[in-house]
């Protein structure tokens, strides 16, 4: 485990009531039991039960009554991410104080059960319609927040490049799927400028983990996985900017930014654009069916 120099939440947060996508395992499994342990509710969205109810169990085992349930949640199917919104606003009226979208994969290749190139609708669209069926209940809260995890491999987009429009909606063209991949972290990065921007009320942040050694490259074979993760920190370093976004006092506010190590940077050119991240918030909007019913309008 790697060295943690600050507490990664210093902050009490009995009554908060929180949800983070992909939090069987990796980064978000420890998000959620650093929220747990400073008094967190914690929702952990997965796609399956068996491995949420693992990860429950060890985080109960740290921190004995932790509140936890579980929501089944499958970003590459968006009738299924319908489904899970649907079944949390079922279960209760409380307003949702912290949303972290950290569930991801790389390293694929496919389409996902809608058509779209399989990383571009995981990454993206997935979390992008979520975000936006439970945006109401985010704006409830007293003091929301909006976590998207991102990627410095959004810089990796080709200067001259951009968006391929047509490429999202085809079977991933690449070998590895890597430059797919840096398209989806960038479509994270202008998803959140673009929502802090229509929705100045809740702060929204994007965010570089760091390189992780987690399970988003279990699509890579062996021995490659294994060579590249000797570069990589560990799922507790990588955590702590997650949490410093979702939770720390100087972040409160600072919405619409790009951070790495616990501080704001400089995101790619593309990144900044605003026309190309209103052109994908108005093409993500029709590729979801949510171009006549915008939470954001």
């Amino acid at each position: 485990m790697a060295t943690q120099t600050t507490p990664p939440v210093s902050v009490d947060l009995t009554g908060i009531n929180a949800l983070v996508t992909g939090a069987n395992t990796g980064i978000g499994k420890v998000t959620a039991l650093e929220l747990a342990r400073a008094g967190a509710e914690v929702t952990l969205a997965c796609r399956t039960a068996s491995k949420a109810e693992a990860a429950m169990a060890d985080i109960r085992a740290e921190v004995p009554g932790a509140k936890l349930s579980f929501l089944a949640l499958d970003l590459s199917d968006l009738s299924q991410v319908r489904a899970a919104a649907a079944e949390l606003l079922a279960r209760d009226d409380r307003p949702l104080d912290l949303l972290i979208n950290n569930a991801g994969l790389g390293g694929v290749s496919g389409q996902t059960a809608d058509g779209f190139e399989t990383q571009f609708g995981v990454n993206h669209l997935g979390p992008f319609l979520f975000t936006l069926l439970l945006l109401d209940r985010v704006k409830a809260a007293p003091a929301p927040r909006i976590v998207n995890v991102a990627s410095k491999a959004h810089y990796k987009v080709p200067k001259d490049g951009g968006i391929d429009w047509a490429a999202q909606t085809q079977k991933t063209a690449g070998a590895t799927g890597f430059a797919e991949y840096c398209v989806s972290k960038l479509c994270n990065v202008l998803f959140s400028f673009e929502l802090a921007r229509r929705v100045p009320e809740v702060p929204v942040y994007a965010l570089h983990p760091g390189v992780i050694a987690s399970d988003v490259w279990r699509a890579i074979p062996w021995p490659f996985r294994g060579l590249i993760k000797l570069f990589m920190i560990s799922v507790e370093e990588g955590a702590l900017t997650t949490l410093h976004c979702a939770t720390s006092p100087d972040a409160a506010g600072k919405t619409g930014l790009y951070w790495d190590s616990r501080e704001p940077k400089t995101p790619s050119r593309h990144a900044r654009d605003t026309v190309l991240a209103a052109d994908l918030w108005q093409r993500s909007l029709s590729w979801v069916g949510l171009q006549d019913a915008d939470p954001t309008a």
